[in-house]
């Protein structure tokens, strides 16, 4: 797993010209629930469905326990004029191949899709993986025919890595890399 040495300062909000990201507060588990109860939003990662208050209780302690060993992980995404929440966007470590990865991650509400707010925040966390990272290749695992899901690794700087695809637990996952691992 990741070196916990590689435990970077906490960069707990993000901003761009339209977005703000911060660090996850238990004020978001409802947003979290509402958007991964959306069968929209996890239409290419069914297995990433929540159906009960529990689930997201229990996925935002994953990400808060994240942000406290590592000092990074999914931010939450709103509108800088607008108070609710967007969606998610961060990355976590993992392997992939058995090498240490960030995988870049972004799920946002039906309501958010078509107005290039994925693709703003998948940029800003990737330009600050850049400067504040912990030295990991950047990816993005993606279903083959979530297209828009591709676009958006497009968009913040990532290339399809097709050497690094590999079986995920919702199917064939693409790999879209910043820094590939070789």
């Amino acid at each position: 797993m990741p070196r916990t040495s590689d435990r970077r300062p906490a960069a707990e909000e993000l901003l761009t010209a339209r977005l703000s990201l911060r660090r996850p507060a238990e004020g978001d588990i409802d947003a979290i629930l509402a958007i991964h109860h959306d069968p929209a939003t996890c239409l290419h990662n069914p297995s990433d469905a929540l159906t009960r208050l529990a689930e997201a209780e229990a996925l935002y302690r994953r990400w808060n326990d994240q942000w406290q060993r590592y000092g990074y992980g999914y931010w939450v995404v709103r509108r800088r004029d607008f108070a609710r929440q967007l969606g998610f966007c961060g990355i976590k470590p993992m392997e992939l191949r058995g090498r240490e990865v960030l995988n870049l991650f972004y799920r946002f509400a039906a309501s958010a899709w078509g107005r290039g707010y994925a693709g703003e925040a998948a940029t800003a966390v990737t330009a600050w993986v850049s400067r504040h990272g912990p030295g990991l290749p950047l990816i993005a695992r993606i279903r083959p025919d979530n297209t828009a899901s591709q676009r958006v690794a497009i968009r913040a700087g990532l290339t399809r890595a097709e050497h690094l695809d590999t079986p995920g637990d919702d199917g064939l996952d693409w790999i879209y890399a910043a820094r590939p691992p070789g």
